[in-house]
């Protein structure tokens, strides 16, 4: 633990470099930063949950959750901490007040330490693969429990772990529960060294994300600003390298279906513009969303570089391409696009999502692409065929609806933890 928390202290300058470096394009990376360290304003009440969403996905994942125990437990005070300004962003728009919210702090002791004693929770709920030592260590010695939830490790990441050997075994003993996606994530769990007996098997929260009641009436709304009778596709959270390969792509569509529209939607905000200018570089008409300029006949791309309307992007559309997988980034969620009876495509980097990628591809929800080449021709074909675009948006649809019910079993762990934290106190 000396050693990693050195290595830690010899890499501070440069993550702080780094979070400088990417604030001259997203200035709020700069904003606040003494909450990085552990210094914020304001306290909420003691005795409450701690939950750690890192960005925006996670935030959007739990917002169910926080609802649930803002109903059940009014006077239990919930903080909510995010590592990216965007998770932020989404955190304020989703709760507004109802929350307590800062940035997830260094895991450093000295930031953790003041930190948890301002907040004094009774429980922290970790979102995913939040696995950070001494954050593990401090909660362990201050008597707070931990849940990892929706707990999922990929092959790639169980590896990386285990070549730390016993190190990775004492941090993951640490853990108090762990509620896993599925049992090879639990699996994983068990063998770097969380107890058998703390592992449970949930399934995907991610699979409860309900849209609220008006999203269907929006998207018609969207369909018809983008023309009612125009095959329109979406290119959902794309990474730097994916963008130029989706462009191509679309560019081989244009030459069967000239009047196709591409929904281009960038993961990361502060990449708007390059995106932007790459697309006309490249030679195509575009119409950014942010520039609430009318979407005609000629236009070819059109930017969502908006935060939080993917969903509405996607229920306008009669194909959906999900990014973060033509590189090797590991993908991002499948299930928006398939909640809504949208056909999904997706490229061979999935590994963030091993299990929902295989559901969808058995249950011929979804169609997995090697390159840009076949991207074009997969999109091409769903495009100029409702009926097989309705029969693989569907069986995505049923897919989700089947796997729904992760989200109640983690409410159900979660007031059982509440329940013993207030009998043994």
């Amino acid at each position: 633990m000396r050693l990693y928390s050195l290595l830690l202290h010899l890499a501070l300058p440069f993550v702080v470099a780094r979070l400088l470096w990417r604030s001259l394009r997203a200035p709020a990376y700069r904003q606040r930063l003494g909450e990085r360290f552990g210094r914020f304003k304001g306290s909420p009440a003691p005795g409450g949950i701690w939950i750690h969403a890192v960005s925006v996905g996670e935030v959007q994942a739990i917002e169910p959750l926080v609802r649930h125990l803002r109903d059940a437990h009014p006077n239990l005070a919930i903080t909510l901490t995010t590592t990216t300004p965007t998770g932020s962003e989404r955190v304020r728009a989703l709760f507004g007040e109802g929350v307590f919210h800062v940035y997830f702090p260094y895991d450093l002791t000295w930031c953790l330490r003041p930190f948890l004693r301002r907040i004094r929770p009774r429980l922290l709920v970790m979102v995913e693969t939040e696995i950070w030592p001494n954050l593990l260590k401090l909660c362990a010695e201050e008597g707070i429990t931990t849940l990892l939830a929706n707990g999922r490790l990929s092959i790639r990441s169980a590896k990386g772990y285990a070549r730390l050997g016993r190190f990775t075994h004492g941090v993951f003993r640490r853990i108090g529960l762990v509620a896993a996606q599925s049992q090879a994530d639990a699996d994983r769990f068990i063998a770097l060294g969380v107890r058998a007996s703390r592992v449970m098997i949930t399934g995907s929260i991610k699979f409860d994300q309900r849209l609220p009641a008006s999203a269907q009436e929006r998207s018609q709304v969207m369909k018809r600003f983008f023309g009612e009778d125009r095959p329109v596709w979406v290119a959902a959270s794309t990474h730097e390298g994916e963008e130029e390969q989706v462009l191509a792509a679309h560019r081989q569509v244009l030459k069967q279906i000239p009047n196709a529209l591409l929904v281009l939607v960038p993961r990361h905000p502060e990449r708007f513009d390059r995106v932007a200018a790459l697309a006309r570089r490249e030679g195509f008409s575009l119409v950014r969303r942010s520039d609430n300029a009318p979407c005609s006949g000629t236009t070819q791309v059109y930017l969502g570089d908006t935060m939080g309307e993917l969903p509405l992007f996607l229920g306008a559309a009669e194909v959906a391409f999900i990014g973060g997988s033509l590189i090797e980034r590991g993908g991002h969620n499948m299930l928006e696009a398939s909640a809504q009876g949208v056909p999904v495509v997706f490229g061979p980097h999935v590994f963030n999502f091993p299990a929902i990628s295989e559901l969808l591809l058995e249950r011929e929800a979804a169609v997995q692409v090697r390159d840009a080449e076949e991207l074009s021709e997969v999109v091409s074909r769903w495009l100029g065929d409702a009926s097989e675009r309705s029969r693989i948006g569907e069986n995505g649809r049923r897919a989700v609806e089947e796997n729904r019910g992760a989200l109640k079993r983690l409410i159900a762990i979660i007031e059982q933890q509440l329940t013993t934290e207030e009998e043994s106190s």
